[in-house]
This record gives structure tokens, C-alpha cells and sequence, in this order.
């Protein structure tokens, strides 16, 4: 293959939309072993929910153009990536109501490795004010992150980028729009190159309206076992670490380790400030407590500049997991972020970039490596972990 190929799945404009499709390099006059494959759940919670199967030979990982493109579930090397939700999905989206439970709805359709939220708003439910249609300001009822991982995308490609190794690309473009509301076009892209560790997420988030708008975007990156086991740890380099609030400082001395699976745990919650390098560039990583097995996450903090940590270390049957969320603030309410001066601001036709890797590492020596990067960071500054909530990053204290 000399030139990239490429594939529409689901153009709605065009009223294209394939039930089945597959892909392998048979199809391209190609050797290797690897496949796309597209698919369409019938029965339960999941009927008609489309499933993009990409698998480079060593990672494989599915996408769900009808959850907003989110990576449900990933496999490298017989390493399952993601966690067992008490949501047995994937959800449809018409079965998720956003406003259940005060605004707490989303929880209903969460079991993905990797979700998006936003792109209006992410973090707490709660209210906030916006001008109506005459203009008038009005409050609002914001839903736990946001809409965007329960719309469809209405345009899925699939390409196939030449290379040594060739590139495997799959590209959905969501819109979260409405008349008097704000307007995105997000343009999500996931690619592996065959038979590598590596996931990378590429998204554009375009402000379609003719005014300035207000964004925001969190990565909610979701991890139980056999990365997350009792001793397992998170590392990264950071200037400053806060806990959330009152539960939260109940395991400051230990906010970087987790437990094995808990009855009765109540979730914990942190936020940093990491370190970068010149670029921007940063990474966090989930290390089993061998330090042979890892998940890491590299992003840049002039695209995500803000990092929560979730732990959730409850029993199995409750959702056993953790979240490293990168984000372009931290989610907390949008109005106190408004109030910081954290949020996003596009004009008209601005887009927001995002470049995100999820590497997979099954050795010792990975695991090493992954860490002297972080302690070369760390080593160029002190880190101060606060005793208590303090107003800059939450209001919960």
C-alpha cells in the first residue's frame, strides 16, 4: 500500500451508514495481523449501539460512535484495559437520563475506559447562569459532565495510513449543538500503529456559534485491574496537590497508593498541578505494585492543564477503579471554574487541540524507564501537598 485508504462508515448528511464492515490486510494486499471491524449490539441496554473493533496484533481497543466516540473496553498482551462497572453496557444514549438523580443521569450509561465530558460543561451538577434566547440571563441546571458522551457521531471514517508500520485511524466528528445554546463540533481521532503499545487520541473542539463560547473538556480515564490491585501507585510529577475535601484528607498520607477492593469505601479525590517539560509535555502513570505492569497517560499541559485523581477502591461488585483525568480545568462546578479563570474561551470558529497517548507497559524495564522520566521532572521542583481543601481548587472544603 503506497497511499492512505479510507472508509466512511456513517455520513448523515449523505445518509450513508453501514451495519457491518471489516477490515484486515488481505483486503489491501498487505501481510501483518491486524483488523477494523464494525458491528451492531442488539438486545439490552446496548441495543443498536455501533462498536468499531480495532485490533494492531498486540492492543486492541473498541470505540463507540454512539457514545460520543468514547474507548469502551482495550486488551494488549492479554492485559485487559478498563474496569467492571456495575453498568453493564454500553449504554444507548436514549436510555441515559442526564437529569436523574439531581443531574447525576450520566452515571447511568459510565463503564468506558476512556470517556469524554463536556463540552459545555464538565465536573458537579449545579446551576449556572446564560443568557436566553432574548438575551436575558437565566439560570440553568448543569448535569454531571456534560452531554457529550451520550450523542452519536454523525460522520465515522476509517483510514489506513502507509508505514512502517502502518497506522490504523479511526475518526467520528460529534456535534453538541442547539438553537440559543452553544455550539461544538468535536472531531475525535483514535490511531495505533500495528503491533504497538500505544493508543493516541487526537480531538478538535471547534466553537461553531458566531460569538465567543465558553469549553470544557475532561478525559475521564478509567482503570481497575491488573493494573489496579492493593499496592498499586500513581505516578507523577507535580508542583502542588490538594485533596477535594473533609473525605478526601482522611487519606492524604497515602493519596498516591491504593487498596484492594473495599466494601463500604467512599471515593476520594485529588487535584494537581503537574510539572512539564519546556514543551509542555507530561505524563502520569498507573503502576501495579510489582512496578512490572503500567498504564501511562502522555499529554500536554498547554492543551490539559489541570489533573484529578479519582479514587474509587470499592469492592468488585461496586465499581473497583480509579480515573487520572487530564482536563482544561478541574470539575468542580462550572461557575466557580468561570470564577478562576479556568475555562476555555473560544471565539467564533476557534478550535482547541488535544494530543493524548495511552502506552501500555507489561515489563519491569518499561516501568522503569516510564519512572526516571517522571523523577527527572519531579527533580526540578518541590512538590506541596496541602493539608486540607484550599479555595483555589475547590469549594467543597
Amino acid at each position: 500500500m503506497t497511499a492512505a485508504k479510507s472508509w466512511v462508515l456513517t455520513d448523515a448528511e449523505r445518509d450513508i451508514w453501514l451495519e457491518t464492515f471489516k477490515l484486515t490486510p488481505a483486503d489491501l494486499g498487505m501481510e501483518g495481523d491486524w483488523s477494523i471491524e464494525k458491528r451492531v449490539l442488539r438486545g439490552g441496554p446496548g441495543d443498536g449501539v455501533d462498536v468499531i473493533e480495532v485490533d494492531n496484533g498486540a492492543l486492541s481497543f473498541s470505540i463507540l460512535p454512539t457514545r460520543g466516540m468514547g474507548i469502551w473496553k482495550g486488551r494488549y498482551n492479554g492485559l485487559d484495559i478498563g474496569w467492571n462497572s456495575p453498568v453493564r453496557g454500553p449504554v444507548h444514549p436514549n436510555l441515559v437520563d442526564l437529569q436523574d438523580r439531581g443531574g447525576l443521569g450520566w452515571l447511568a450509561g459510565f463503564d468506558e475506559a476512556i470517556v469524554r465530558c463536556g463540552l459545555d460543561s464538565t465536573g458537579a451538577p449545579g446551576p449556572d447562569v446564560v443568557p436566553n434566547n432574548m438575551g436575558v440571563p437565566t439560570q440553568v441546571d448543569l448535569t454531571l459532565h456534560g452531554k457529550i458522551a451520550n450523542l452519536p457521531a454523525w460522520r465515522v471514517e476509517i483510514l489506513v495510513l502507509p508505514g512502517d508500520p502502518a497506522t490504523l485511524v479511526v475518526r467520528g466528528e460529534v456535534h453538541e449543538a442547539g438553537l440559543f445554546c452553544p455550539q461544538y463540533r468535536l472531531l475525535a481521532t483514535a490511531s495505533t500503529r500495528v503491533g504497538s503499545n500505544e493508543l493516541l487520541i487526537e480531538d478538535e473542539v471547534t466553537n461553531m456559534k458566531g460569538i465567543a463560547a465558553e469549553m470544557e473538556l475532561l478525559y475521564h480515564c478509567n482503570f481497575g485491574a491488573p493494573f489496579l490491585e492493593a499496592g498499586s501507585r500513581l505516578e507523577v510529577a507535580a508542583r502542588e496537590v490538594a485533596p477535594r475535601d473533609p473525605r478526601a484528607v482522611e487519606g492524604l498520607d497515602a493519596y498516591e497508593e491504593y487498596l484492594g477492593p473495599t466494601a463500604g469505601y467512599v471515593e476520594q479525590v485529588y487535584w494537581y498541578d503537574l510539572l512539564a517539560d519546556d514543551s509542555g509535555a507530561t505524563l502520569a502513570m498507573l503502576r501495579n505494585a510489582a512496578a512490572d505492569r503500567a498504564l501511562l497517560l502522555r499529554f500536554n499541559k498547554n492543551e490539559l492543564p489541570a489533573f484529578t485523581q479519582w479514587k474509587n477502591t470499592a469492592s468488585e461488585a461496586d465499581g473497583y477503579v480509579t480515573g487520572l483525568e487530564p482536563a482544561t480545568d478541574y470539575p468542580n462546578a462550572k461557575a466557580f471554574e468561570r470564577t478562576h479563570g479556568r475555562l476555555v474561551k473560544l471565539g467564533p470558529g476557534q478550535t482547541h487541540r488535544v494530543r493524548m497517548g495511552l502506552e501500555v507497559l507489561d515489563s519491569d524495564s518499561q516501568v522503569q524507564a516510564a519512572q526516571r522520566e517522571i523523577d527527572a521532572l519531579q527533580a526540578d521542583a518541590e512538590r506541596t501537598v496541602h493539608a486540607a481543601p484550599i479555595a483555589k481548587y475547590t469549594d467543597l472544603g
